[in-house]
């Protein structure tokens, strides 16, 4: 039995409605990214210098040197570029979350200062802003400790948020089993907040961004000026604010850094942006925590029995009936890749399809024979299983006339006697009159035919009675 763990599936193609305070249309939220003093520098006990978001072309890590260039593009980020922010967002009354790196913050007292009278949010960007991929799982356990012990220490409170940026594949996972965190931000997967499951703990993940964010003035393929970065957040934003008039809200997060949207002809882009939302009606502007606690009562955490973490005893159970009297499928079906997309009825339905079209046609005329005839004599000794029974009594099966019983008695028994095995049709898609037309149609074809389209008739009643099942 083997299980994928990624998913694919989300909120699929019905997701919550978001009901955002005051009818908001849309959520646009502005992550500031405070990492200056916080980068790889050998002064901060690291290896070599930093690399990563800056202005210098092609940059590399100078291994045991201090790269002073890279160092002071960090320095105007805290110098020049956070205080033009600060005003821009205080004139504007818009509140930003911050995600702060513990040793940057405790380098910036000032500015700390600056975010806190500002009632901004101060959200952990972990201890360093450092690559965490090939940390070992303790040390970076260790790391998150750390960073919330001295974000504490430096703030004043702990942070109730978390983003890493630069994570290893078991971040998510120790953050949450760190206990504190109403919210983890260290996924770009979805326009919405969502719950995870880890251990006994709901933890709520609010998806950030890498393409709405200022580092593509530092990346390739990315910004080359202020107004591409501008058109870029004006298109989302129109995408976005429709479909919240369409009654589907979504949210908008941007990210920025005080090195890079700091500079003054690339502020020139979010301030025109800020203007241009300001035009609109209903666009709610929060910190990241107003959407958890937001999030938080109105999408509560929902823990469902799950296919793909169920064993083969209780999956059989389940869905053993829905290829009539066929738990084999189920059972094969059970040992299959299943994961997160198949905790609904189109994955539970998927992998009992795979089973039975990989089936030998002597297994899949099992199947077939293992269905009753349409109003036949099983129905009239109520002999069905409950699928069959409320299935044919959808189509009005169950209140024939004499008549209309002694024809659909000689149409199976003719159909039988021709293909070896009943007629079957998935009644839930038809009228009591359409499955006559269907009946007397399909009769005259061939078996190979009525085998093929039988099947695929088989599959739809399969459809039908899980989407009940998940109703």
């Amino acid at each position: 039995m083997t299980r994928y763990v990624r998913n694919m599936r989300g909120y699929g193609a019905t997701p919550p409605h978001a009901a955002w305070p005051n009818g908001a249309k849309i959520a646009v939220q502005f992550v500031l990214n405070y990492e200056e003093g916080g980068e790889n520098c050998v002064l901060h006990g690291d290896d070599a210098s930093e690399a990563f978001l800056s202005d210098i072309p092609g940059a590399a890590q100078w291994k045991g040197q201090r790269h002073w260039n890279m160092e002071s593009i960090y320095e105007y980020g805290a110098r020049a570029g956070f205080w033009r922010l600060h005003r821009l967002f205080t004139g504007a009354n818009i509140p930003v979350t911050i995600y702060g790196v513990a040793q940057a913050l405790a380098r910036n007292p000032e500015q700390v200062t600056a975010m806190k009278a500002a009632d901004w949010e101060i959200a952990s960007h972990g201890l360093k802003w450092v690559e965490h991929k090939d940390m070992p799982e303790d040390d970076e356990r260790a790391s998150i400790e750390e960073a919330v012990r001295l974000h504490t220490e430096v703030v004043g409170e702990r942070p109730r948020g978390w983003y890493t940026g630069r994570c290893s594949e078991n971040t998510v996972r120790l953050v949450a089993e760190e206990g504190g965190f109403d919210y983890i931000s260290d996924t770009y997967d979805d326009d919405l907040p969502y719950w995870i499951e880890v251990g006994e703990r709901d933890q709520m993940i609010i998806p950030y961004t890498l393409e709405a964010n200022d580092m593509r003035f530092a990346t390739a393929p990315g910004w080359v000026t202020g107004q591409d970065f501008f058109t870029y957040l004006k298109d989302s934003f129109d995408v976005l604010y429709e479909e919240g008039r369409e009654g589907a809200p979504k949210m908008m997060s941007i990210g920025l850094h005080c090195r890079l949207v700091g500079r003054p002809g690339k502020l020139a882009a979010l301030k025109q942006f800020i203007n241009y939302i300001k035009g609109f009606e209903n666009v709610w502007t929060p910190r990241r925590i107003e959407i958890s606690d937001h999030w938080k009562v109105t999408h509560p955490p929902h823990r469902i029995e799950r296919p793909s973490l169920m064993d083969r005893a209780r999956f059989v159970e389940l869905y053993g009936g829905i290829f009539e009297h066929s738990p084999w499928i189920a059972e094969q079906a059970h040992t299959l890749e299943l994961g997160p997309a198949h905790d609904c009825a189109a994955g539970v339905h998927s992998a009992l399809c795979r089973v039975f079209r990989s089936s030998t046609d002597e297994a899949k005329l099992g199947v077939l024979r293992a269905h009753p005839d349409l109003a036949g004599k099983l129905a009239a000794a109520r002999s069905l299983t409950a699928e069959s029974t409320a299935e044919q009594a959808s189509a009005g099966l169950d209140m024939l006339t004499n008549e209309e019983r002694a024809r659909f008695t000689k149409l199976n028994s003719d159909y039988v006697l021709k293909h070896g095995f009943p007629f079957i049709i998935a009644v839930r898609d038809h009228t009591k009159a359409s499955i006559m037309t269907a009946f007397e149609t399909r009769i005259a074809h061939s078996s190979a035919e009525e085998l093929e389209e039988a099947c695929r008739q088989v599959e739809r009643i399969a459809e039908f009675r899980l989407q009940d099942l998940f109703a």
